[in-house]
C-alpha cells in the first residue's frame, strides 16, 4: 500500500517563492477551499507532475513555471511503501529529477524515461491511467472509466487486479517463441544438409570401396552429369535472387505506409478531441442562457444559432472520422500486406540458402570425384580417412537430433505458457472471477448513493444498465449526475479491489468539484456516508461550497492570491 505523507512546491503554477507544504495523511477529511483561480486544483496538478512527469490538467512544461519569478520550480513528494520511505524531488530551471529511498539517493545512470519506469513499475507500481482511476476524480482533465476506449478499461483492470505482470511476461515469452522458432528452424537445416552430406559421403565411400581403374569413364559420366546438376542450381538461384529484387522493390512504399497510419492515427484522436469540445460546447449553449463569466444575458437566437453551427460541424467531424476510419483500414491493410511479402522474403533467403549449400556440396563432391579419379589413375584409395569422416557425420547427425528435440520441447513449453498467459488462459480466469465481485460493489455503491439500477460490465468491459422495470441503457443515456454517481460508485470500487489485492492501493482520495455541478444535495449525503465509512484513507475535496460543508470535515484548506500569488490561508 502506498501511503502518501505530504507535498510541497513552489514556484509552480501561480505559486511563489514561499513553498507550500500540504500534509497528505493528516486528516481523515480535508475540505479546500478558496476563489476561482486561487491555487485549489494546483494541488492536482503538483502531485500527478511530481509521480509521473504529467500534470493532471492540460498544461504544457513551460507554462508550469510561474511567469513572475520564472526559475526554480520545484515539486517534492513523500511517500511510503511498505516499510520503506521514499521522496521524489522534481523541478524545472534548473531541470532535476531525484528519487530517494530511505534517505539515500538511487542510482541515477540510468535515462530519465528509464527512471521513470522504475518509479512507476518497481516502486509504486501502477501508471498514470490507474492513478488517476483510483485517486483523483476530477472536473478537468479526468477521463471517467466509462468513457475510456475499451483496450483502456482493460489495461486499468489488469493493472488494479495486478495482472499486468501476465502481460509484461507474455511479451517477454513472445520474444522467446519468435527466437526458438527461428533456432529450430536453422537446427533442423543443419540437420538436414549434415544428413545430405552423410549420404552422400556413404555413398561415395562404397563407391571407392568398388573402385577399379574401369570405373574411369563411370566418374567423368558423373562429372558431366553434377556439372548440369550446377548449372542448373545456378539458374534457380538467379531466379530466385530476381523474385526477391521483386519483392524488395514492393516492400519500398512500407516506411510511407508505416508513417501514414501514424499520422492517421494522431489525426483521428484530434478529431475525437474535437468532438468533445464541440459536444460540450452544444451543451453549454444548450444548458446557459447566462455567461458564466461576465453574468451577461446569451441571447436565444445566438445560442440557437451556435448550436446549430456546432451540430453541423459535429456531424461534419463524425463523416470525417467514419471516412478516416476506412483509410486507416486500407492503410493498415497495406501493411499487413508488406508483412506477407517480408516473410515470403525470408522464406527466398532461405531457399537461396539452401540451394547455395547444394551447390557447395555439389562443387565439394565434384571436386572429391575429381579426387578419385586421380586414385584410381594411381590406384590408391584412402577408406580409412572417409570412414572416419562418416563417423564424425554420423555423430553431429546425433548431436543435432538430440539438439533439435531440446529446441522443439523448449518451444512447445513456451507456446504452453503463452497459452496460459493469454487471455483465454490464466489472465483471463482471473479477470472472469473478479467481474461478479467488481459489479456486486458497483451495485452496493449505487444503492448507497440512492441510485436504484442494475449496472453489469461484461468481460470485456463493456456496460449494460437496467433500470427497475427492466429497461436497458448505457452510461450515455443518463444524466450528468447519475452519470457522476456511476463514476464515484466506480471509483470507490476500484480501490476496494486495490485493497483487496494489495496493487493499486493508496490512502488518497481527492475530488475535485464534483459537489458543485451535477451532484444534488441529496447525493452529497450519500456520498458522505461512504467516505465516513472509509478507514485508514484522506479524502480531499476541492470546493466551492465552503460555507455548507464546513461540518463535515474534520480539516480546511483555504487557498487565496495575495500579490499575485498563491498561499495557504490560516482557518
Amino acid at each position: 500500500m502506498i501511503i502518501f505523507k505530504k507535498i510541497k512546491y513552489k514556484n509552480f503554477l501561480s505559486t511563489g517563492n514561499q513553498p507550500i507544504e500540504i500534509e497528505l495523511g493528516k486528516s481523515p477529511t480535508t475540505l479546500v477551499i478558496g476563489q476561482n483561480g486561487s491555487g485549489k486544483s494546483t494541488l492536482l496538478d503538483a502531485l500527478c507532475w511530481a509521480l509521473f512527469n504529467k500534470p493532471f490538467r492540460i498544461i504544457k512544461k513551460e507554462q508550469m513555471i510561474n511567469t513572475i519569478n520564472n526559475s526554480e520550480c520545484e515539486v517534492e513528494i513523500d511517500f511510503d511503501v511498505g516499510t520503506k520511505q521514499y521522496k521524489v524531488k522534481r523541478s524545472v530551471k534548473p531541470n532535476l529529477f531525484e528519487i530517494y529511498e530511505n534517505g539515500q539517493l538511487l542510482n541515477q545512470n540510468a535515462s530519465s524515461i528509464d527512471y521513470q519506469k522504475y518509479l512507476e513499475h518497481n516502486i509504486m507500481k501502477l501508471n498514470y491511467r490507474s492513478f488517476i482511476q483510483v485517486v483523483i476524480l476530477g472536473s478537468s482533465s479526468y477521463e471517467p472509466f466509462m468513457k475510456m476506449k475499451a483496450r483502456y478499461r482493460r489495461d486499468v483492470v489488469e493493472e488494479i487486479l495486478d495482472v499486468k505482470v501476465f502481460t509484461q511476461m507474455d511479451l517477454i515469452l513472445r520474444d522467446q517463441q519468435g527466437q526458438l522458432s527461428k533456432e529450430v528452424l536453422e537446427i533442423r537445416h543443419k540437420g538436414d544438409l549434415i544428413q545430405t552430406k552423410y549420404e552422400t559421403e556413404m555413398k561415395h565411400f562404397k563407391s571407392l570401396s568398388e573402385l577399379n581403374t574401369s570405373g574411369i569413364d563411370d566418374k567423368k559420366a558423373q562429372l558431366e552429369s553434377h556439372n548440369k546438376a550446377k548449372q542448373e542450381y545456378t539458374t534457380k538461384i538467379e531466379n530466385i535472387n530476381k523474385s526477391i529484387e521483386e519483392y524488395k522493390k514492393e516492400l519500398e512504399g512500407k516506411e510511407e505506409a508505416d508513417s501514414k497510419l501514424k499520422q492517421l492515427e494522431k489525426l483521428e484522436t484530434k478529431i475525437e478531441q474535437n468532438i468533445d469540445t464541440h459536444n460540450k460546447s452544444i451543451k453549454f449553449f444548450a444548458d446557459n442562457d447566462t455567461c458564466p463569466v461576465c453574468t451577461q444575458s446569451i441571447d436565444k437566437s445566438f445560442r440557437e444559432q451556435k448550436g446549430e453551427q456546432l451540430h453541423k460541424k459535429c456531424a461534419e467531424l463524425e463523416t470525417g472520422i467514419k471516412k478516416l476510419t476506412g483509410e486507416i483500414n486500407k492503410v493498415e491493410e497495406r501493411i499487413n500486406h508488406f508483412g506477407a511479402i517480408s516473410q515470403k522474403l525470408s522464406e527466398l533467403k532461405v531457399d537461396v540458402a539452401k540451394v547455395n549449400t547444394s551447390l557447395w556440396e555439389l562443387n565439394s563432391y565434384c571436386d572429391k570425384i575429381h579426387e578419385d579419379i586421380k586414385q584410381l589413375e594411381n590406384k590408391q584409395t584412402d577408406s580409412k580417412q572417409i570412414a572416419t569422416d562418416l563417423q564424425q557425420l554420423k555423430e553431429e547427425l546425433e548431436t543435432t537430433k538430440l539438439e533439435t528435440e531440446k529446441l522443439t520441447n523448449q518451444k512447445k513449453y513456451v507456446d504452453i505458457l503463452r497459452e496460459v498467459l493469454s487471455d483465454k488462459g490464466a489472465r483471463g480466469h482471473i479477470i472472469k472471477k473478479y467481474i461478479p465481485i467488481i459489479n456486486n460493489l458497483i451495485n452496493q455503491y449505487l444503492q448507497a448513493m440512492d441510485f436504484f439500477v442494475s449496472f453489469h460490465l461484461d468481460e470485456e468491459f463493456n456496460e449494460t444498465v437496467k433500470s427497475r422495470h427492466r429497461d436497458t441503457f448505457n452510461y450515455n443515456s443518463f444524466s450528468e449526475g447519475e452519470k457522476l454517481r456511476i463514476d464515484l460508485a466506480l471509483l470507490f470500487t476500484w480501490r476496494t479491489i486495490a485493497k483487496m489485492k494489495n496493487s493499486v492501493n493508496t490512502n488518497l482520495l481527492i475530488l475535485d468539484e464534483i459537489f458543485d455541478s451535477s451532484l444534488d444535495q441529496q447525493g452529497t449525503d450519500d456520498f458522505f456516508k461512504i467516505v465516513n465509512k472509509l478507514k485508514n484513507e484522506n479524502v480531499f475535496i476541492i470546493s466551492h461550497k465552503g460555507d455548507i460543508l464546513f461540518d463535515k470535515f474534520t480539516n480546511i484548506l483555504k487557498f487565496e492570491k495575495y500579490k499575485n500569488f498563491t498561499r495557504l490561508q490560516n482557518t
